[in-house]
């Protein structure tokens, strides 16, 4: 019976409730939406690159390593012989190896020097691998594969001629204009730094830094699988066993053959993330702060209709009603109220989830599940529970204050 009066007595104030309701549901799906993203983004973040057990290159820190083999930013220190590539990739426990050359750029975008491992064995998110859109692999030496924001942002096309350029700036007075590389396929969108990145040949990339005239005898000739680099700036490594991972990290670690240096993407990821751990508390304290404001609004609102509600009470204590059943009431109507707004909250959430999910997943990398139904989920629902019994109890005490003052005056 004290739900249905609850009930009715928050449908006699429509106006005022239902903006109240409002405010508690924008500000529980704004915490809602922070703390499920925040969670997410760093699995999304941590799936930057996925499947791969190690990465190599030239000692310069893990960080440093991760940057610029898998994010495409900074510089390497210096790069490690081609023999040691091929040292890695006839490795009994290796099964399959990425290599990785950098350097060179075009107008303002990454240009990666690989082979067909890297289209065959490049994997990201949920273990996906990356496909083409339009087009195919290289197949000839000055063949380039785009990835998706480099073709949206130059307006590129299969077939298009393009000119690469020493360095990584975006404006470079050091063009590879003898060399022109035609598009043979533009990638999908992955929302990772692949979409940002043009991709030729480890042969174009030594090709391409050739004399001009040592170039057209070779294109000429024929000799193109000829051209061999002389070193790579890193390796994308895919173990057969994930129990073989420490042992070769220490094993190439203290190789005496060439300086390598052997990082776990996992980890570094992890590291990476620990650095952006403050921009997660300010986006929680923000959440917090409009949670607490939505809060205090729904205890004004109760305030603000004692007294209007002189007349209900005085009913409800003429019925027999204590001032522990008026206090009861009012604290009922808060966590009624609160509670829809918890669960259309999550409805809401989970519903903008599902329905952007896969445009979030391709442009911006964040692999975010629709499902709010989590163990966190129920903490922050049980939290903002008890800070609305906490906060509705001043108005409810209000309201015990003003029936036991009538039933003494009586």
């Amino acid at each position: 019976m004290l739900i249905s009066l609850a009930w009715s007595s928050l449908c006699s104030r429509k106006k005022s409730v239902i903006l109240t309701f409002l405010s508690l549901l924008i500000s529980i799906s704004v915490l809602l939406s922070v703390e499920h993203i925040r969670q997410q983004a760093k699995t999304s973040f941590n799936r930057t690159i996925s499947g791969a057990d190690l990465i190599v290159g030239a000692p310069s820190g893990q960080l440093n390593l991760l940057l610029y083999s898998v994010f495409r930013m900074g510089d390497p220190t210096s790069n490690i012989e081609y023999k040691s590539y091929e040292m890695l990739k006839n490795n009994q426990q290796v099964a399959w190896a990425i290599p990785i050359s950098l350097g060179d750029s075009h107008r303002g975008f990454r240009v990666l020097g690989t082979n067909s491992d890297y289209f065959a064995h490049y994997q990201y998110g949920d273990n996906k691998a990356i496909e083409v859109a339009s087009g195919k692999p290289f197949s000839g030496m000055f063949d380039t594969v785009i990835g998706a924001d480099v073709a949206k942002a130059l307006n590129y096309s299969v077939g298009d001629r393009i000119i690469i350029a020493h360095g990584i700036g975006a404006t470079s007075f050091s063009h590879h204009d003898h060399s022109p590389f035609v598009i043979s396929g533009i990638l999908k969108p992955t929302g990772t730094p692949v979409d940002k990145t043009v991709h030729v040949t480890l042969q174009a990339i030594e090709a391409i830094h050739l004399p001009p005239s040592q170039l057209d005898a070779i294109l000429e000739g024929g000799l193109a699988d000829k051209v061999k680099p002389d070193s790579v700036t890193a390796v994308i490594l895919g173990l057969k066993t994930k129990f073989a991972t420490f042992k070769l990290q220490r094993d190439l670690n203290n190789y005496q053959g060439d300086r390598l240096m052997a990082v776990l993407p996992g980890v570094a990821l992890a590291e990476l993330w620990q650095m952006m751990a403050s921009i997660e508390n300010v986006l929680r304290v923000i959440s917090v702060l409009v949670l607490i404001s939505s809060l205090f609004g729904l205890s004004t609102m109760l305030l603000a209709s004692m007294n209007e509600r002189k007349g209900e009470i005085a009913v409800l204590r003429t019925l027999g009603a204590g001032p522990s059943v008026i206090f009861a009431l009012i604290l009922l109507e808060a966590l009624m109220l609160v509670l829809l707004a918890i669960a259309s909250a999550i409805v809401l959430v989970s519903a903008t989830l599902a329905l952007f999910s896969d445009g979030l997943s391709a442009h911006y990398g964040l692999f975010l599940s629709a499902n709010l139904l989590s163990w966190e989920t129920l903490q922050i629902a049980i939290l903002i529970t008890v800070a609305s019994i906490l906060t509705s109890a001043l108005p409810a005490f209000e309201a015990y204050k003003k029936a036991l003052q009538s039933s003494l005056s009586s």
